[in-house]
C-alpha cells in the first residue's frame, strides 16, 4: 500500500500441519444446493478452503495460481496487514483496519489515521491503482479473485513475478515490489516512501513457510 497524504463463512479449526502459517478453513453455509424432487432447496454444508490455500487451480485470469504465486500474494497481505490469519476477511480491509462489505466495487473511502488514504483490499489498491488495473485486465468486480489477479498483475509490471517464479521471494523481487508496496524493503531495507516497513528476514521467513505449508496441501494425492 502506498499511503496518499491529501457469506456467511465461519472460521473452522486450523488445518493440520498448516499451524506455522497460520492458514485457516472456511464453512460456507449460505450456498444452495440443486433442488430437491419435491422443489425444496437442501443446503450445501460443504467445506471451502479459503483463498489463501488456493493453489494450481483454475485461474480467474491471465495469472496462473501457482503455490509459488499464492505464497507471494499471502506475504503481500502480511506485510499490508490483511492477512487476518488466511481468511477472506482480508480481502474487505481499508487502510486503518475498518471494513467495507460492498465487493462490487472498490469503496474509494479516504479514512484519516496517522495518514490520510483510501487504499483498500487484500493488497491495499489505492482507487487510481485499481481503476487502472482493472481497466487492463477488465475486471468487472473488486471480489477477491479479482483482487488476486489485480496484485499479481502489479507484480508483472514491477518486474518481479519471473524472478519470483524462478528463485522466490529473493532480496531483489522485494526491492522490485517496493514502490507498490510501501510495506516491502527496498535493497538497504527501507520503504521507499518513509514508512513502516518489514524486514528482509520476516517476509522470506512467512513467505517460505507459507510456500512449504502451500506445496503439501496441495500435492498430489
Amino acid at each position: 500500500m502506498r499511503l496518499s497524504l491529501g457469506s456467511l463463512s465461519v472460521q473452522a479449526s486450523v488445518l493440520s500441519g498448516l499451524a506455522a502459517a497460520g492458514l485457516a478453513m472456511t464453512v460456507n453455509a449460505g450456498a444452495l444446493a440443486p433442488s430437491n424432487h419435491d422443489g425444496s432447496h437442501r443446503r450445501d454444508t460443504t467445506q471451502l478452503v479459503s483463498r489463501a490455500l488456493l493453489a494450481n487451480v483454475a485461474s480467474d485470469g491471465p495469472y496462473q495460481l501457482t503455490p509459488e504465486r499464492r505464497a507471494l500474494l499471502n506475504t503481500i497481505r502480511y506485510a499490508e496487514g490483511t492477512w487476518k490469519d488466511g481468511t477472506d476477511q482480508g480481502y474487505q480491509v481499508m487502510y486503518g483496519g475498518g471494513k467495507f462489505h460492498d465487493l462490487s466495487r472498490h469503496p474509494e473511502t479516504v479514512v484519516i489515521k496517522r495518514y490520510a488514504s483510501a487504499a483498500a483490499g487484500a493488497y491495499q489498491f489505492l482507487p487510481a491503482t485499481w481503476k487502472g488495473v482493472a481497466k487492463e485486465l477488465d475486471l468487472e468486480t473488486f471480489e477477491p479473485k479479482h483482487q488476486d489477479q489485480a496484485a499479481l498483475h502489479l507484480v508483472q509490471r514491477r518486474g518481479a513475478l519471473k524472478e519470483i517464479d524462478r528463485s522466490g521471494l529473493t532480496k531483489t523481487a522485494m526491492a522490485r515490489l517496493a514502490p507498490e508496496w510501501a510495506s516491502f524493503p527496498n535493497i538497504s531495507g527501507r520503504s521507499a516512501y518513509g514508512q513502516p516497513v518489514k524486514t528482509h528476514q520476516e517476509l522470506a521467513r512467512f513467505y517460505s513457510e507459507n510456500l512449504q505449508s502451500l506445496r503439501r496441501q496441495n500435492r498430489p494425492a
